[in-house]
């Protein structure tokens, strides 16, 4: 088996702190200092294998994304009709891994930073396109023609619920956002019933 070098083992770490560092703030106000030294590591082994703190960021976020892209998957498969699929997505939206204070903050500087730095708009649209594709493959057998327009409103519910997450005080509460999502899709689905 080969060995791991500590290369990959460092740059978790940084990831890992970049991700707390900016829970902690709230904001990118951070410096690349701040992060290398809740990593255990100086801030010029921090700029060489990152580079930048924006650098960082992205990684943060890809590292975000693989997470939440993992749980989704895994949710995904083992959910057999539409509707337990679309519980699925919700569920891994606002799952203790993915909705803690640290995260959502990640995910609030991250919309910011995409309308300035083209990699963090790349990734954004990668993760609204994945989602989107995932909600209407759930949608169009329960609303069929409403589905585009439902799963367009359900994306802004989980942006929204991560939103007022930020503004909060208190632990993360994954389970009322799924309740208020699938409240959303209940009262949209009944609308275009009548």
């Amino acid at each position: 088996m080969p060995k791991l070098g500590m290369e990959p083992i460092r740059k978790e770490a940084l990831v890992k702190a970049t991700i707390v560092e900016i829970g902690r703030a709230g904001s990118l106000d951070v410096t690349v200092s701040q992060i290398a030294k809740r990593a255990g590591m100086s801030s010029a082994l921090a700029h060489h294998y990152f580079g930048s703190k924006e650098d960082m960021f992205l990684a943060a976020m890809r590292h975000i994304l693989t997470l939440y892209g993992a749980e989704v998957r895994g949710a995904l498969c083992t959910s057999k009709d539409p509707e337990a699929r679309l519980r699925a997505i919700l569920h891994a939206s606002f799952s203790p891994g993915n909705f803690r204070r640290e995260a959502v903050s990640a995910w609030l500087n991250f919309w910011v930073l995409a309308q300035s730095v083209p990699e963090a708009r790349r990734l954004l649209a990668i993760y609204q396109r994945r989602l989107k594709s995932n909600l209407l493959s759930c949608l169009r057998p329960i609303a069929g023609d409403r589905a585009a327009k439902l799963a367009d409103g359900l994306g802004a519910m989980i942006d929204g619920l991560y939103l007022r997450e930020v503004l909060k005080f208190g632990p993360p509460d994954g389970a009322a956002a799924v309740a208020t999502a699938l409240d959303y899709f209940n009262a949209k689905l009944a609308e275009g019933a009548k």
